[in-house]
């Protein structure tokens, strides 16, 4: 019986989220993920998110991945070997006849460590790859011209097709460039 009223309350609960959900809540945010972000360029008129700005193609500008050589210390893995003290036990008996009995034994094993041996030479990122995309009249604004955004290369590549002052639309993964 308590079972099948648990069973009952979460339908009904499932039910009512579902209903919810299905609503939007009001949140504008359903159905996506707080992580992920779609960023398409699109032409205007077509209704997005609220993190969707859209304006005029101005300029576009891809910042490419610096690279520089730095050493760090090289480690290597030695290995030595090593013993260690096991205790044993053994109970038998029972009651108040119940007795144990210990022993020692001596393990053989590897005791392996990292110790540097000198440096090594690798490539450290110093600025990352970027894509960005300037905007005149954004969202409708005629004062805001010359805004940059970064975007993913997939957007960047849609808008760079795109003639000069076309009406584009995206997602932007940052502000500034």
């Amino acid at each position: 019986m308590i079972n099948a009223r648990r069973l009952l309350v979460a339908g009904v609960t499932a039910l009512l989220v579902a209903g919810l959900g299905a609503c939007g809540g009001g949140s504008g945010d359903s159905g996506r993920s707080g992580t992920a972000r779609t960023a398409q360029a699109s032409p205007d008129g077509v209704p997005g998110s609220k993190d969707t700005v859209r304006g005029l193609k101005d300029t576009v500008r891809h910042v490419f991945r610096k690279t520089a050589y730095a050493t760090r210390p090289h480690l290597v893995r030695t290995c030595r070997p090593a013993t260690r003290r096991v205790r044993h036990t053994s109970r038998s008996g029972s009651g108040t006849h119940r007795t144990t009995r210990v022993w020692y034994t001596t393990e053989h094993y590897q005791s392996c460590t990292k110790v540097q041996k000198g440096t090594e030479r690798y490539r450290r990122v110093v600025r990352r790859e970027r894509w960005c995309v300037s905007l005149d009249d954004v969202n409708g604004v005629r004062t805001q011209d010359g805004v940059w955004y970064e975007v993913d290369r997939q957007t960047y590549s849609q808008v760079l097709a795109a003639d000069d002052h076309t009406r584009v639309r995206f997602t932007p993964t940052g502000t500034g460039c």
